[in-house]
C-alpha cells in the first residue's frame, strides 16, 4: 500500500490529507483566524487555586484561562530548597519526576495543589490540549519539545522508546545511545522514525533541542506574564515532521512558496526525503483531483453506510460519542447469528476508520448488535483492537458488556473535524431537534385562551413561520374556528418568512 500526503495551502486555510491507497485516512485543518495552540509555551500567572479540584486556573493571555491539574505541576529542586529554607511549610517530601511515557505510571508523591502554587505566581507552562468548546486549554509544566527523531523532556529524567519499535535489541541499542549522549537529569523519547538512524543523527537532533530549550528559558527569564514564550511549528511543517516518514510515497503541495519552504525544512531534518516533495500546479484543485474532497464532505454525515447494506449512526454529545450499529438492508444468506456477526465485523473496520478520520476523542460508546455466541464476541473484540493499531492517538478498549456495548477512550488533544468545520444550528441551537409545528400551534392556542379575557381587542393577528401558518390554516382550521367561537374573537393568520420556525407574534386589535 502506498501513502501520500496532500497539502492544499491557501491564505485563508491549509488542509493536510493523509491518503493510503486512494483512501482518506486523516484530514487536518489550519485557519489563520483559528490557529492551533497545542505545543505553544507561555509564561503564565496563576489566577486561582482550587483545592477541591486539585487544580489551578492560569492566565496565559488567551480569551479563557488555562486549566492546570496538580499532576502536571513542576517545581524545580532549587525552588523546593528555597521553600524549605523559608518560612513556608517544609517541602522535603516533594519528589517531582512526572509520568513515565511508556508505562503511564506515576513516579512521584503528590503534594496538594495549594502547597505547590499560589495566586499571582508566575510559571512556565505548555498547552497540552487545545481549548475545546467552553473549556480552556489544558496546561502542563512538563515541557516536551518534539523534533524529527526525538522528543526532549527537559524537566524529566527518563529515556523512552516508541512502542512501535518492537525489536528488543534495537530498543536497547537506542536506549544506550541516548544514555551516552544526553545531559544528566534530562529526558528523551526516541520516535518510531528513528529506529534505524545513526548516533550522529541522534546527536544532531539532541543538540538542536538543547539549544532550543536554552533559547526558551532565556526568553522566559525576560518575559512578564502572561506572554507567549515559544510558538510551535505551523501545521504544514508539523505534517512534515510527524507524518512524512519513509513509508510515505509522495508529499504533494499546491503552493510554490510553501513547496520551497518545505524543501528547505526537509534538508535540515531528512534530506533523503527531498525528492519526494512535489509541487502540484494542475487546473483542478488538488484535493478534488485526488478524490479527497468528496470524502471530507462525507465525514460530516451522521449515517455511514456499510458495503453489505448495514449502517452506523454517529452521535456526538458534550460528554461522549455514541455509535449505533444496524443491519439496515443486509438480510444475510444463512442464519440470523451469522448476519449479525458479519455486520458487526464490517462495522468494526468502519468505526475505527471514522474515529480517526473525524478525530473523535474522549469517551466513546459503541452499541453493536447483540451476539449470543461467545466466540463471535471474542473475535469482534480482537478485530477491534487490531483495527485501531495504526491510530496515532492512544486508544483504550474494554471488552463487550453483557448488553453488547463497547466502552473505549481515544486521546483528544484538539477539536474534532465536526467541531472545526461546523457550528450549532441557528434553529435548534445544536440540539438536533426543534419543536414540531403542531406543538407550536397548540402553544399559540393556549396563549390566546389565557389572554382572551384580559385583552379587549376583538381581532387577533397571528404572525408565524409559513410552515406553521400552513398547519394552522389546514389541519388545525377546525381548532381555530373553535377558539373563535369560544373567545368571540376573529383570528387572522399571517405567514412571515423571516421569522424563526418556533417563534410567533400575537397582536390584539380593536
Amino acid at each position: 500500500m502506498y501513502t501520500d500526503i496532500l497539502i492544499n495551502a491557501t491564505p485563508y486555510e491549509n488542509r493536510i490529507a493523509l491518503v493510503e491507497s486512494g483512501n482518506l485516512l486523516e484530514i487536518h485543518l489550519e485557519r489563520p483566524s483559528e490557529k492551533g495552540l497545542t505545543g505553544n509555551i507561555y509564561c503564565g500567572r496563576v489566577v486561582r487555586v482550587l483545592p477541591g479540584m486539585q487544580a489551578a486556573f492560569v492566565d496565559i493571555g488567551l480569551e479563557r484561562t488555562g486549566f492546570l491539574y496538580v499532576d502536571d505541576v513542576y517545581i524545580s529542586q532549587s525552588d523546593l530548597e528555597k521553600r524549605a529554607s523559608s518560612d513556608e511549610r517544609p517541602c522535603n517530601r516533594y519528589v517531582i519526576e512526572g509520568k513515565d511515557p511508556d508505562t503511564d505510571q506515576q513516579h512521584r508523591t503528590s503534594p496538594n495543589i495549594e502547597e505547590l502554587l499560589k495566586e499571582g505566581q508566575e510559571i512556565l507552562v505548555q498547552i497540552a490540549k487545545e481549548p475545546i468548546g467552553t473549556k480552556g486549554a489544558r496546561l502542563t509544566c512538563h515541557i516536551t519539545l518534539p523534533c524529527r527523531n526525538l522528543v526532549f523532556m527537559p524537566r524529566t529524567d527518563h529515556i523512552g522508546i516508541s512502542r512501535k519499535i518492537q525489536d528488543e535489541e534495537v530498543r536497547e541499542q537506542l536506549k544506550n545511545k541516548i544514555e551516552q549522549l544526553r545531559p544528566p537529569g534530562t529526558g528523551f523519547i526516541v520516535r518510531t522514525v528513528a529506529e534505524n538512524i545513526s548516533s550522529a543523527e541522534l546527536e544532531a537532533d539532541m543538540e538542536f533541542l538543547l539549544l532550543l530549550w536554552d533559547e526558551i528559558t532565556s526568553v522566559a527569564g525576560r518575559s512578564q506574564a502572561p506572554s507567549l514564550v515559544h510558538k510551535d511549528l505551523d501545521m504544514v511543517l508539523k505534517s512534515v515532521r510527524d507524518l512524512f516518514t519513509d513509508d510515505v510515497n509522495e508529499l504533494i503541495i499546491d503552493s510554490q512558496e510553501l513547496h520551497e519552504r518545505l524543501l528547505s525544512f526537509v534538508m535540515t531534518f531528512a534530506p533523503k526525503l527531498k525528492d519526494r516533495i512535489i509541487h502540484y500546479d494542475g487546473d483542478t484543485p488538488i484535493l478534488e483531483a485526488y478524490g479527497v474532497e468528496v470524502d471530507i464532505n462525507r465525514s460530516l454525515d451522521k449515517k455511514v453506510w456499510l458495503r453489505s447494506g448495514g449502517y452506523i449512526i454517529i452521535e456526538t454529545t458534550e460528554a461522549l460519542t455514541v455509535v449505533d450499529v444496524n443491519t439496515g438492508r443486509y438480510v444475510g444468506k444463512n442464519d440470523l447469528s451469522e448476519t449479525i456477526f458479519k455486520t458487526n465485523m464490517e462495522a468494526v473496520k468502519e468505526i475505527s476508520y471514522q474515529l480517526r478520520l473525524r478525530n473523535i476523542g474522549g469517551i466513546i460508546i459503541i452499541d453493536f448488535i447483540d451476539m449470543d455466541n461467545e466466540q463471535h464476541r471474542e473475535e469482534l473484540y480482537s478485530a477491534f483492537q487490531e483495527s485501531t493499531r495504526k491510530d496515532k492517538s492512544r486508544v483504550n478498549i474494554l471488552k463487550l458488556s453483557e448488553f453488547g456495548l463497547v466502552q473505549m477512550t481515544r486521546k483528544r488533544s484538539c477539536e474534532s473535524l465536526a467541531q472545526m468545520m461546523c457550528e450549532p444550528c441557528l434553529y435548534c441551537g445544536g440540539d438536533g431537534i426543534v419543536k414540531s409545528r403542531r406543538t407550536i400551534c397548540y402553544e399559540i392556542f393556549r396563549k390566546i385562551t389565557r389572554d382572551a379575557r384580559k385583552i379587549k381587542g376583538n381581532n387577533v393577528t397571528i404572525k408565524v413561520h409559513p410552515n406553521v401558518a400552513d398547519m394552522l390554516l389546514r389541519e388545525e382550521a377546525h381548532h381555530i374556528e373553535f377558539l373563535e367561537n369560544m373567545t368571540s374573537k376573529r383570528f387572522t393568520v399571517i405567514p412571515m418568512r423571516d421569522i424563526h420556525i418556533k417563534r410567533y407574534e400575537i397582536v390584539w386589535k380593536e
